[in-house]
């Protein structure tokens, strides 16, 4: 972020406070993020995690419904929600959640819609990559929560990591040296 010059700083500050309120809110309303980021703490005062949370469950439930029309669109598919996942960790702060929808994502493209991940095609080679290295990068997330947490997601990151090494992610978990079990770190 660029540092404003002294001179600027000091002018802004000796400005009118119906002035610099203007341009303040002018300013906020021009970030997305910092608008919902202020929208979560000042208005909804850090109630409103597990709604968040649950309106992406959601969107996890919606895009698994529908069959798929190939590999790639589920990809695109999977990496908007993944950026929606991102969107909320930024504005909430909730590592928990930021694990919990992750694994869900990760898992429930295993679990309904298998026919694009199964074996290996040069069709679902990307697919399968994605989905190999949002399983570490969930992995490395994981591994930094308390163990208390880690015990809440043993059992779903072992089934993931299961799902893994039997279809066509196998490679790339292999490349990247992936566990075949989570072992919850103390």
């Amino acid at each position: 972020m660029a540092k404003l010059e002294k001179d600027l700083q000091e002018a802004i500050l000796s400005m009118p406070s119906k002035e610099k309120d203007k341009l303040l809110l002018k300013l906020i309303a021009k970030d997305d993020v910092l608008t919902q980021q202020l929208q979560f703490t000042l208005v909804e005062e850090g109630t409103s995690v597990d709604f968040r949370r649950d309106e992406i469950k959601e969107t996890i439930d919606k895009l698994y419904r529908t069959d798929a029309y190939s590999s790639g669109y589920l990809m695109m598919d999977m990496r908007y929600i993944n950026a929606e996942i991102t969107r909320h960790v930024k504005v909430t702060k909730d590592k928990y959640g930021e694990v919990e929808l992750t694994i869900k994502l990760l898992k429930e493209c295993f679990e309904k819609q298998l026919k694009w991940i199964k074996q290996y095609t040069s069709k679902s080679d990307t697919l399968s990559n994605y989905v190999a290295k949002r399983t570490d990068f969930v992995l490395k997330k994981l591994i930094k929560l308390h163990p208390d947490i880690q015990f809440d997601f043993h059992a779903d990151m072992n089934t993931l990591l299961e799902y893994v090494y039997s279809y066509a992610p196998s490679y790339y978990a292999k490349l990247m040296a992936l566990p075949r079990a989570f072992e919850i770190s103390e």
